[in-house]
């Protein structure tokens, strides 16, 4: 008997980039895929339909677009994500799309956290998103109402407030005044959705 033929797999499951397991059971369900991923920068939401010839992008929202809502604060903090869905959800109901599934990829989301808040946001607009409301953040962390506290609580002391919130600073934003501006970006993308 000659030797085996080494079986080598495929390029994006060597690179760690795709778990074909889920993708799989992803894929079978026949439904689109609401997909969540994070950058350094923004966290950019996606609904896509598997095809046999490749996956189809059908709507795409990113944390750079909250811009023309208003929104000049950090792009990847919980609010910002929860826009994000609420922007691809709102974006789904108007290309007519009732539901998708959530596909995190390979991130090991935390409950209550950042990704489960986009879910949160996608939910709201009005797609249907199946999942468990225990993971799902309160409405308060949402709305940024722990960052706004904590930067009062920290203004007191202007070098830490400096160096916690320099990007805020940098973005001429006050984390203090969050909640506001979490409020008036939401009210601007629920009005795209009528």
């Amino acid at each position: 008997m000659g030797k085996r033929p080494k079986i080598i797999a495929f390029r994006r499951k060597r690179e760690g980039k795709t778990d074909y397991r889920l993708r799989l059971k992803l894929a079978i369900s026949g439904k689109p895929r609401l997909v969540i991923r994070r950058t350094n920068k923004h966290i950019i939401t996606q609904i896509v339909q598997f095809q046999h010839d490749g996956d189809k992008v059908l709507i795409t929202a990113t944390t750079a677009e909250l811009k023309k809502h208003g929104w000049n604060s950090h792009s990847r903090n919980m609010p910002a994500a929860y826009l994000a869905g609420l922007l691809c959800g709102t974006k789904a109901k108007k290309a007519k799309i009732p539901e998708a599934i959530a596909d995190l990829g390979l991130n090991t989301p935390k409950k209550k956290g950042m990704f489960y808040a986009t879910v949160k946001g996608a939910v709201d607009a009005g797609l249907n998103v199946p999942h468990n409301k225990e993971i799902l953040p309160s409405d308060d962390r949402i709305s940024g109402k722990h960052i706004a506290e904590y930067a009062k609580k920290l203004s007191a002391n202007k070098t830490a407030y400096d160096k916690q919130f320099s990007k805020y600073i940098k973005m001429k934003a006050k984390p203090e005044d969050l909640q506001k501006q979490f409020e008036s970006t939401k009210a601007s993308i629920l009005k795209v959705k009528q």
